[in-house]
């Protein structure tokens, strides 16, 4: 995959495409998902799976909202496959039970994420360890993809020491584990407090020595420094909404709001070399980690930063004969 995104620009290599906004929780800190949207019919994911699928797009992942929720999610993780794909999905894990996990199975998912915020469920986060423990040990008993428990800081969250726990109970089940800090509404960096940076860089030692160590964005970000870098939102990542419109990513919905049937490899070539407003103080990893195949070439300018032309040198002065006289003298 990383080999044929170095040999070629012109094509995504990452979309999260939504079949269901609607979600079974209302975490606090969350701005993707609301509690009516029906699931997208399964002729239009189709349409647009098979758009990304011709648009050379090698990894789809399933998001929300919260994907489970959709009737027909196990034919929209069948075609994703059928488009030659890798196929993930982001859930929260509340409906997970053995026959469902053997489902998933079936339909040829490849990755799954879960993010658990906290110990017990609070007022901030239903998504805690408690409520999910016995949907991790079914995952660990009977999942053949891959899962990966993301515990987080920040934004909110009370007691930091709780993501070591979540991180540590991970990888006695067997997962990977990783740790993100949570957004604003924007997201947007929001720096850590002295006990979750602390917590953050406990939690670092236990991540397996994978690709997504290859850059430094989320160290910068916990420590509340801005990133130098080129997002190639739009272009590498794309980001397919509920109503079939691409959009930079979650946090940036209506840049650039053109349909996906409609989007051509003009667009990925315009997104690919624009620079974006919101780059610098972006927490969004995903982003980050497929943007960064591209860090050492095609750098963005924005209209701002273009450089002026020089104005037009004068042409040479001509001395009058006074004046070469006193040269002269």
């Amino acid at each position: 995959m990383i080999g044929r995104a170095l040999a070629s620009t012109d094509h995504p290599v990452m979309a999260h495409i939504i079949p269901m906004r609607r979600c079974n929780l209302a975490c606090t800190y969350c701005n993707e998902y609301d509690d009516v949207s029906k699931p997208v019919p399964i002729y239009t994911m189709f349409e647009r799976i098979d758009k990304l699928g011709s648009l050379g797009t090698a990894i789809i992942t399933i998001s929300g909202g919260e994907p489970l929720l959709h009737p027909e999610l196990d034919d929209v993780i069948g075609r994703i496959r059928k488009n030659g794909a890798i196929a993930g999905m982001i859930t929260n894990g509340y409906l997970l039970v053995e026959e469902r996990i053997k489902r998933l199975n079936d339909a040829g998912l490849d990755h799954m994420q879960i993010s658990i915020d906290n110990v017990m469920p609070d007022d901030v986060s239903k998504k805690s360890l408690k409520v999910l423990d016995k949907k991790l040990q079914l995952l660990s008993e009977f999942a053949e993809f891959h899962v990966n428990i993301n515990s987080v800081v920040g934004g909110g969250i009370h007691n930091p020491q709780d993501a070591l726990v979540v991180s540590k109970r991970a990888i006695e089940l067997g997962f990977t584990s990783t740790v993100g800090i949570i957004h604003d509404g924007d997201g947007q960096l929001r720096p850590l407090r002295d006990e979750e940076i602390a917590v953050y860089e406990e939690i670092m030692k236990f991540e397996k020595k994978n690709y997504s160590q290859f850059n430094h964005f989320q160290k910068n970000i916990a420590y509340g420094k801005p990133n130098d870098w080129r997002c190639r939102s739009g272009a590498r990542y794309l980001y397919i909404c509920e109503n079939g419109l691409v959009h930079w990513c979650s946090q940036q919905r209506g840049i650039p709001g053109v349909p996906l049937l409609n989007y051509s490899v003009e667009d990925i070539r315009r997104e690919f070399l624009k620079e974006k407003f919101c780059a610098p103080h972006c927490t969004v990893s995903c982003v980050h980690q497929i943007s960064y195949i591209d860090h050492w070439r095609a750098p963005q300018e924005s209209p701002q930063k273009k450089k002026k032309a020089p104005p037009p040198s004068a042409p040479p002065r001509v001395k009058d004969e006074t004046e070469e006289l006193v040269q002269i003298k």
